[in-house]
């Protein structure tokens, strides 16, 4: 069998030797080096000559094979480990006969809450990296989100960020089919229990905290919780809501919660469950006087209600949600929210899909990220009610019957 420097010896350089080509000289290695790679020639799993030896029979300094060799890392087509030596990656020739070089973006949504800073992020960091970028919607349905990571196995993409499904939990077996296929996985937002890969979360339980925090900043001891879904996420922003009211003194009561249907992620489709929920806790005697919701687009949907009701805000009622930093609608930018970088978030699982990709870190890389929150005021958080004027619950519940009627 001919070792790796007798098969790079035997083919000529693409395009000559000449000073004149018109392409770069590390690019027509390059080339050279993924023609031998798609012809079979350098099997996955081969050790690549040093750059010294490289150097040699290209004639060419190593400063241009090193070159050569970082676009093709980036590439995802070999893979470099230290004290070892530079080898072609188990699926390059996949990846070259496809012509295609994609990076997946798995998430529960597209249109609302994190999702659009997200997508757009990740999609201009795999571009400046020369990959193509996919989409996939899961609904946060765990089996189409089993479907969609079929078919990116099928597909041979180079590497998957995933907003894991939470209603119920993503299975590790759906993550590790990825892994096992040489597939680098990015989890971001949440954890999957038994898998080891990289994390960008978010801190669900000091985000409740800070949520918390403001509204009891602003003297509100009467507060009501809304969420999509009952999920280990949304346990967490419980606790941190809870521990920040318990400083005060203040219980949040089980009547003053809600959670929608598990699995949905339609603020739509929970409309009609949200506004009966707003007007059963409203109706109360001791009805609340400030809301927090886990999701922004929810608290759209709660601030269109209240409005709808005849309620301003923050004069007679206070709502905070959680979402991204960037302010994407005119409504957004009223509502008050802890906030998160989405931005920063894609721009970070990008550079982390090409490192495991370029064997710059192994594919199992227990390495996790918090990103870090903070309040944004908006127009929708102010002092409670009561330090306003005195409250007119009798008004309040006209308000609603008329709605009703």
């Amino acid at each position: 069998m001919l070792s790796a420097s007798e098969l790079l010896e035997s083919t000529s350089l693409p395009d000559g030797r000449e000073s004149n080509s018109s392409r770069a000289k590390y690019e027509r290695i390059q080339d050279h080096l993924k023609k031998q790679i798609l012809e079979g020639s350098l099997p996955p799993g081969t050790a690549l000559p040093s750059e010294q030896q490289l150097a040699t029979l290209f004639e060419s300094a190593r400063s241009t094979i090193r070159q050569a060799m970082g676009m093709l890392e980036r590439e995802g087509l070999v893979s470099r480990v230290q004290g070892k030596g530079t080898f072609v990656h188990e699926n390059a020739r996949q990846r070259l006969a496809s012509g295609l070089d994609i990076l997946a973006l798995v998430i529960p949504e597209v249109l609302s809450g994190y999702y659009p800073s997200l997508q757009h992020s990740f999609e201009e960091s795999s571009s400046q990296s020369q990959n193509q970028m996919l989409v996939c919607c899961t609904r946060n349905n765990i089996d189409k989100q089993g479907n969609a990571i079929l078919q990116l196995i099928d597909n041979q993409v180079g590497g998957v960020a995933i907003v894991p499904a939470s209603t119920p939990p993503t299975p590790a077996y759906q993550i590790r089919q990825l892994q096992k296929a040489g597939i680098p996985v990015v989890l971001c937002h949440r954890p999957v229990e038994g898998i080891t890969a990289p994390l960008l979360g978010l801190p669900f339980e000091q985000i409740g905290g800070m949520a918390g925090e403001a509204l009891v900043k602003q003297g509100h001891r009467r507060v009501s919780f809304f969420a999509p879904h009952c999920t280990q996420t949304t346990d967490l922003y419980l606790e941190g809501f809870r521990k920040a009211l318990a400083n005060v003194d203040c219980e949040l009561p089980a009547d003053h919660c809600y959670f929608g249907t598990d699995g949905t992620i339609d603020m739509q489709e929970l409309d009609n469950e949200i506004e009966a929920a707003l007007k059963r806790i409203l109706s109360q005697p001791d009805r609340p006087t400030a809301i927090f919701t886990s999701f922004d687009s929810m608290a759209e949907r709660i601030y269109l209600h209240l409005t709808k009701m005849g309620l301003r805000m923050p004069d007679d009622i206070s709502l905070i949600g959680v979402g991204d930093q960037i302010r994407h609608s005119v409504l957004q930018q009223q509502i008050a929210s802890v906030t998160v970088n989405e931005t920063q978030l894609g721009h970070r699982a990008v550079q982390l899909l090409n490192q495991m990709r370029s064997g710059e870190l192994p594919i199992e890389t227990p390495e996790t990220s918090i990103m870090p929150a903070e309040v944004y005021t908006g127009m929708t958080l102010g002092p409670v009610p009561e330090m306003i004027k005195p409250p007119n619950q009798e008004t309040l519940n006209q308000r609603i019957q008329s709605i009703e009627t």
